[in-house]
Parts: C-alpha cells; sequence; structure tokens
C-alpha cells in the first residue's frame, strides 16, 4: 500500500513540474479530434537545451529568444585549467512528418567548430527533449512550432474517438 502512495506522490509531482515547464491550450477541431498547443517559457528552454547538452563542463547555457530562431550562449571549462570558452550556437526548429526537427548551427567553443557527430547528437536530444514537454498523448501528431522572444509554441493535432469516426 505505501508503494502505491509513493507512486501516486511521485507522479503528481512530475505533472506539476510539466504543468510549470510549459502551459496549455486545447480547441476541438470541425473534425472531431483536438488541436492542443503548448507554450514552453525562456526559463524552461535554458534548462532542457543544458540537459540536452549533457556535458557537465558546459556551464551558464543561455537562450537568446528571437523571431523563428534562438542564439544559444554559454561556456565550457577546460579539463586542463580553470580557463572558460565562450560557447555559442544558432538552434532552429521545425516540423517533419509529425515530429520535432532541431537544427544547430554555427556551433563554436572558443572559436573552433563543434564537431559534426556532437552537432547531430544535440539535434536529436534537443528536439526529443522540447517534444516530451509539449507532448500530453501518443495519438497525437506535431502540426507546426513557432519561437518568439516569449517562448515556443507547439501546436499538435490529437486524434479522437469522434474524429476517427467511431
Amino acid at each position: 500500500m505505501i508503494s502505491k502512495k509513493i507512486l501516486s506522490i511521485l507522479t503528481a509531482i512530475a505533472a506539476l513540474l510539466l504543468l510549470a515547464a510549459c502551459s496549455m491550450s486545447v480547441t476541438r477541431n470541425s473534425d472531431g479530434s483536438l488541436s492542443v498547443t503548448t507554450s514552453i517559457t525562456g526559463d524552461s528552454l535554458n534548462s532542457e537545451i543544458k540537459a540536452a547538452i549533457a556535458d557537465p563542463l558546459i556551464q551558464s547555457i543561455q537562450v537568446d529568444l528571437q523571431s523563428g530562431f534562438m542564439n544559444v550562449t554559454g561556456t565550457r571549462k577546460r579539463l586542463d585549467s580553470d580557463k572558460l570558452d565562450s560557447m555559442s550556437f544558432r538552434l532552429d526548429l521545425g516540423v517533419s512528418n509529425g515530429q520535432l526537427t532541431a537544427t544547430v548551427s554555427n556551433a563554436l567553443i572558443d572559436g573552433v567548430a563543434v564537431g559534426p557527430d556532437r552537432v547531430a547528437n544535440w539535434n536529436q536530444t534537443i528536439a526529443n527533449r522540447l517534444e516530451n514537454i509539449g507532448r500530453r498523448r501518443a495519438n497525437s501528431t506535431l502540426q507546426s512550432v513557432a519561437i518568439s522572444s516569449a517562448g515556443v509554441t507547439l501546436t499538435w493535432r490529437v486524434e479522437t474517438a469522434r474524429s476517427r469516426g467511431q
């Protein structure tokens, strides 16, 4: 019985954390499906992008939201000294086959280009983390993504029994 209570408490905490990370609005489409719009704030984006990069040497991630893209900056501590190198890249988000895509470009650490394998990893993990924040149901398809100075807005189409004709 105690384990069920603990599981319930942990589930409630996880739900609250997800709700704090973004806001959501829902409308019904004419075909019976739902249109769900989620918005991710700048603070949440900072946290998620730092976690996606998953490098303990990278510090002070800052996301500068622009119209249509993000500029990401930070510092990277060198292993052999206390020196901090500057890090920066541009991040664009898109939609492909109902999935969120992330494209890191102009990635530099201390003026040196970041390797393509690392950039490909960042692209995938950033897209996965941001999509997981916004996706609420398994039967949803991402329709659009928009970046503004206020944050990132994801719009999903959620199938319902009514939209499937059941």
